[in-house]
């Protein structure tokens, strides 16, 4: 693996975002309409491989029914304003009419609100009287007892989600979770997040779980990376743990999706996230956009409560169109961020991929003028890939 020297004996390698990079088309295509998208989680088939983030501006109950109906999956955070207040949708109001000065204030003295555990399950049950797919999360510190109760509660799959997971945690001041024992104890399958690393996204297989979310600090509202420091770009994320995840499988001969999780604002980054090895992808941003988000236009990252040290910021997106026109059209703006559904078909036939798995196998180069190479108009008069 190529390095290069940054400074007197100090070497690193070059990694790369969505931005730098192109799918090449195939020598076959295919008509789009008979792609297959189909990804699984567990034993259960789902034919949106596109989740929709656990954050508050994202996902309440109404959002995950609406998104379960259309054949995908909206994860609800257990540690939101969804479970911390009876009646969400007043402080979901105060979140949309802050300034943008009093928005992180407002965010940490509204989440300082106790988790309520009857909500859990209420919560948990309303999406599932639906009769769609019910996904939650929680923090490792929680993931215990959140775990248990979502499981009671009818939950078909539950992610513990920190800014940087790995499997050996080290701590004194709480108990650290053992994922070996989590996963075990679990009867649905657990996905584990984040982890950008071939060697960590190896280990956390190992523990059993059902899939892993890969990225830190993409999100829109995601802030990691200026307050921290830290992130590896998507790109190269997603095609360390993908190489994890097929060296895990010629092993041990169990398969773990992994899930490109964050910066991906338009469908031709979620196609050049599966063609880096993802088998489904986390989008936040694109959804909160969404007549359904209970965001009102805003979206907010799942650190920006944080009391001492917040790693998001609440944006405004703005509300674009309906959670149908998002996922399968029509398209009613001209930026890519809506009908995500049909640019991954149209892009899975172009490159002659009949599968996701065999969308895994799509030529890429290595292109920085991908997103300018004559968009002069579009640029100056800021529309389309201009924006």
């Amino acid at each position: 693996m190529a390095q290069f020297f940054i400074g007197v004996e100090r070497k690193a390698r070059r990694c790369y975002g969505f931005d730098e990079i192109a799918l090449v088309p195939g020598r076959i295509t295919i008509n789009p309409e008979e792609v297959d998208t189909s990804w699984k989680l567990g034993k259960k088939t789902y034919n949106v491989p596109i989740l929709a983030a656990a954050m508050d501006g994202v996902v309440d109950v109404k959002f995950a029914i609406a998104m379960g109906k259309m054949g995908g999956i909206a994860v609800l955070n257990l540690e939101g304003v969804q479970t911390r207040y009876e009646n969400p949708e007043e402080v979901l109001d105060k979140i949309s009419h802050a300034s943008p000065e009093e928005a992180t204030r407002l965010v940490q003295a509204i989440y300082e609100e106790p988790i309520k555990e009857k909500l859990i399950s209420k919560r948990i049950e309303e999406i599932k009287r639906a009769k769609v797919t019910a996904v939650v999360s929680a923090i490792p510190q929680r993931a215990e007892r959140f775990g248990a109760l979502a499981q009671e509660a009818g939950a078909d799959a539950f992610i513990v989600q920190s800014t940087v997971t790995t499997v050996k945690h080290v701590a004194k001041s709480y108990k650290v979770l053992d994922f070996y024992k989590f996963c075990k104890a679990m009867k649905v399958p657990v996905i584990i997040g984040n982890c950008v690393t071939y060697e960590v996204a190896y280990e956390l297989m190992d523990t059993g779980c059902g899939g892993l979310l890969i990225g830190i600090g993409p999100g829109a509202a995601c802030t990691t990376r200026g307050v921290l420091g830290i992130g590896v770009p998507q790109v190269t994320a997603t095609i360390d743990c993908a190489a994890a995840r097929n060296a895990y499988f010629k092993k041990k001969k169990r398969y773990v999706p992994i899930i490109t999780d964050g910066g991906m604002s338009t469908g031709g980054d979620i196609c050049k996230a599966f063609a880096c090895g993802a088998d489904a992808v986390m989008v936040g941003s694109a959804f909160a956009r969404s007549k359904e988000a209970p965001g009102r236009g805003f979206h907010w990252g799942m650190a920006t409560p944080h009391s001492n040290l917040p790693r998001g910021t609440r944006i405004r997106v703005g509300v674009t169109g309906s959670l149908e026109e998002i996922l399968y059209g029509p398209a009613k703006v001209d930026d890519g961020s809506q009908n995500l559904m049909g640019a991954l078909q149209t892009s899975m036939g172009n490159v002659g991929a009949k599968s996701i798995k065999e969308m895994h196998k799509t030529d890429i180069i290595i292109a920085p003028s991908i997103q300018t190479e004559g968009k002069v108009f579009q640029v100056a008069q800021r529309v389309g890939m201009g924006k």
